[in-house]
């Protein structure tokens, strides 16, 4: 058998409970009686679970491996090792073609982000999520109630990212915090020509920029990524925003700059796969809108 190699692809690791909806089967596994979850889990080894809140991204980012296997998901879960079989099963019920995990039972997985090189981290457990960003590796917490209507977009993957402390470092975000409104974009004004330094989702944006590239090169690709940028900055803070992902090399599909307006309505219009955001009240507002993702980082996250 030929070995094989994540080094050049997109690498999702992924919860049984984000891929699927366990909701049910997650209250008995917080009661912290493990043996009646796995009695629960082991009675349904045969019942494929139904589509959690990132089945429909999952689904989509494996569809760019129709010509050329670029994308690589990978179950990380602490659910025990029988257990994994029933995630497995749904899979293959799906048609989803996943053939990895990692089972830890009730352990924490994310060491095993760093040989699974993940691009991406989803998970509903948030010290889960917060090591894995502690760690350097793009991570949030997927929100099983902001389940969202079907996409009209079959052949694109959409996702929208928010700026700051998502995208971008936190370094605006905390002047705003502490000085207000006119401190920060003072501060922003001042340095638009001075890239802001990275986020926890900057790689994740990079690796489906590359993958982005590749689709576009390819009429027969069956399925192509648009991204967006949706922040509360405004002109003129808009500028460094703008400018960072011009030094990146990054390429953005749309950008809307909302000044504070309800993030909410405008994803209803883009209705992204997913969206990314590091304030819950934002993520919220994407319910019954959107699949959210809650990115734990940044002053906003300190507490």
């Amino acid at each position: 058998m030929p070995k094989f190699t994540l080094e050049d692809k997109l690498v999702v690791a992924i919860s049984s409970r984000a891929l699927f909806d366990f909701e049910e089967e997650n209250r008995v596994f917080e009661t912290g009686d493990l043996a009646q979850y796995e009695a629960l889990q082991r009675s349904r080894l045969e019942t494929p679970a139904k589509p959690g809140v990132a089945f429909g991204l999952i689904r989509k980012l494996l569809a760019l491996n129709a010509q050329e296997q670029r994308v690589e998901v990978v179950i990380l879960s602490r659910s025990d090792p029988i257990s994994g079989l029933r995630a497995f099963h749904s899979c293959r019920e799906h048609g989803l073609a996943i053939e990895r995990g990692v089972f830890t039972r009730g352990r924490s997985p994310f060491a095993y982000l760093k040989p699974l090189r993940a691009s991406l981290f989803l998970s509903a457990n948030p010290d889960d999520v917060r090591d894995a960003l502690a760690a350097g590796f793009p991570a949030a917490r997927v929100l099983p109630e902001t389940l969202g209507a079907a996409s009209r977009y079959a052949d694109e993957i959409r996702i929208a990212f928010d700026g700051d402390a998502v995208l971008f470092s936190d370094e605006a975000e905390r002047i705003f915090q502490s000085d207000g409104l006119t401190a920060f974009v003072d501060h922003e004004t001042g340095k638009r020509g001075s890239p802001l330094p990275g986020g926890p989702l900057k790689p994740l944006l990079a690796a489906l920029n590359k993958l982005q590239r590749i689709a576009d090169d390819h009429d027969d690709q069956p399925m192509h990524i648009r991204t967006a940028l949706v922040t509360a900055r405004s002109a003129p803070a808009h500028e460094r925003a703008i400018r960072t992902l011009m030094a990146w090399d990054i390429d953005i599909d749309e950008a809307m700059f909302l000044g504070g307006l309800d993030k909410g309505e405008f994803l209803r219009e883009f209705e992204p796969d997913f969206f990314f955001d590091d304030q819950i009240r934002h993520c919220e507002s994407a319910r019954g809108i959107s699949p959210a993702g809650h990115v734990l980082s940044g002053i906003a996250n300190a507490s």
